[in-house]
Formats: C-alpha cells, sequence, structure tokens
C-alpha cells in the first residue's frame, strides 16, 4: 500500500467519537510509520459522534474522491425511542417533551413508514453541522439563537421496520437512502406521523456506496491491520 500516493482505509468508528477524531487516530499513526509529519487525509460522509458504522478515510491523492464518495448511497440501521423528543433528536439533550403511545402498534407504523419512501422535502436537525449565514447551525444553537432552517430534498429507497416492543415503545429500523438524509430528522418525523414523539437512542450506518460495514476495521483493529499490509515506504534521504 502507498498511502501517501493514495489509498481507501475503511474504519467502524466507535460511539462518542467525532468523526474528525477517528481520523485523527488513523492519521497520527500513519504519520508516524511513514515519517512524515502530517499525511494528507481525509474521510467521506461525516457521522454524528453518537453513530457508529462505515467512514471511509482518504489518503494522499485519493483525497480527490471525497467529494464523489459522498454522493454515493447509504444504508442505516436505528432504534428510535417513541413516547418522547429531545431538542437534538438523539440522546446527545434530555428529554424536552412527552407525547401519548397509547394508539401505536406495530401494523400502525409499519402503515406509516411507507409514507417516507421516494422523494420528500427533510428539514436538517438544528443540532446539525448545516451551515446557516456563514457558521454551523449547531453552534448557533448552543449559543441560544433562534435558527430556522430551510428543508431539503432527499431520497429514502427503502425503510423497513425490523423490530418493535409495544412495552418499551422502541423500535428499529433499516433505511437505504441518498445524500443529506438525517436519520436523526427522520426519527422526528416518524414520531410526528404516528401522533406522538420519537427520538434516535442508537444508530450505525451499514454501507457507504460498495463499503459494508464487514469490510470495515475498528480503531482498537487498526494497529494490528496495519502491521499486515504490505507498506511502501518513502525514501529517507
Amino acid at each position: 500500500m502507498n498511502f501517501q500516493e493514495g489509498e481507501f482505509i475503511y474504519i467502524n468508528k466507535p460511539y462518542r467519537m467525532s468523526s474528525f477524531g477517528a481520523l485523527a487516530y488513523v492519521r497520527t499513526r500513519l504519520s508516524r510509520l511513514l515519517h512524515v509529519k502530517r499525511l494528507k487525509t481525509g474521510h467521506a460522509g461525516t457521522l454524528d459522534p453518537l453513530a457508529t458504522g462505515v467512514l471511509i478515510l482518504c489518503t494522499g491523492k485519493a483525497t480527490k474522491k471525497i467529494e464523489s464518495l459522498q454522493l454515493q448511497d447509504k444504508e442505516y440501521t436505528a432504534t428510535l425511542q417513541l413516547g418522547a423528543t429531545t431538542p437534538s433528536f438523539d440522546k446527545e439533550h434530555t428529554v424536552d417533551m412527552t407525547y401519548p403511545t397509547h394508539h401505536i402498534t406495530r401494523e400502525l407504523i409499519e402503515q406509516t413508514l411507507h409514507q417516507f419512501e421516494g422523494n420528500t422535502m427533510q428539514v436538517p436537525p438544528l443540532y446539525s453541522a448545516v451551515m446557516v449565514d456563514g457558521h454551523r447551525a449547531y453552534k448557533l444553537a448552543r449559543k441560544g439563537s433562534d435558527v430556522e432552517l430551510q428543508a431539503k430534498p432527499i431520497r429514502i429507497d427503502e425503510i423497513e421496520l425490523t423490530h418493535f416492543d409495544p412495552d418499551t415503545m422502541q423500535m428499529s429500523i433499516r433505511v437505504a437512502c441518498g445524500k443529506g438524509t438525517y436519520i436523526r430528522s427522520l426519527a422526528r418525523d416518524i414520531g410526528f406521523a404516528l401522533g406522538s414523539g420519537a427520538f434516535l437512542t442508537a444508530l450505525c450506518r451499514t454501507r457507504l456506496g460498495n463499503v459494508r460495514i464487514e469490510d470495515c476495521v475498528t480503531l482498537d483493529e487498526f494497529p494490528a491491520w496495519l502491521e499486515r499490509q504490505e507498506i511502501e515506504l518513502p525514501e529517507r534521504t
């Protein structure tokens, strides 16, 4: 492998680590191995810190492929807690509102999910990296600014209910979608469509383009994975 010329590294990003944090971990070890100050690296498609799963890292000239990789279809698995909402639509913030759930059945959920398939409009989460007048929305939100985000077109190819527990009011879904789809916003919208509320308790990106989670290594596995590679080292002068 020639990391300076350009390679792709498939990482299963851990829970509570930012995508940049995962990138920095890998870049530090590659730079040390190659005896360079800072290897050129980048990642395709940011994952929230509370999400796990497929994160494609690019090195060297492969960083030119980042934009095209971000345009590729994605697949996620997610768990939703029904009957409540949080400001961030996930567990980053505590519950701010509760809603009735006695009317929610598996049949109602399955009927409701189909309305989200196809091309629709979606309002991104306020706590997201969306740019608003040159500022990140989440930074404005944390300062208490009154920000109104505009709906953007998204595409959901498949949405499937994989589990529902009527006692805990938790449900799990699998979602295949296009670029720009926020699963946190989808959770919010599903809750409202059910006449209740919902927020994410777990999220995993299981596929990005042709790269599946089975193709990825964890950060704990990365040092051993690196040792197994045939690596082209730069000539030292």
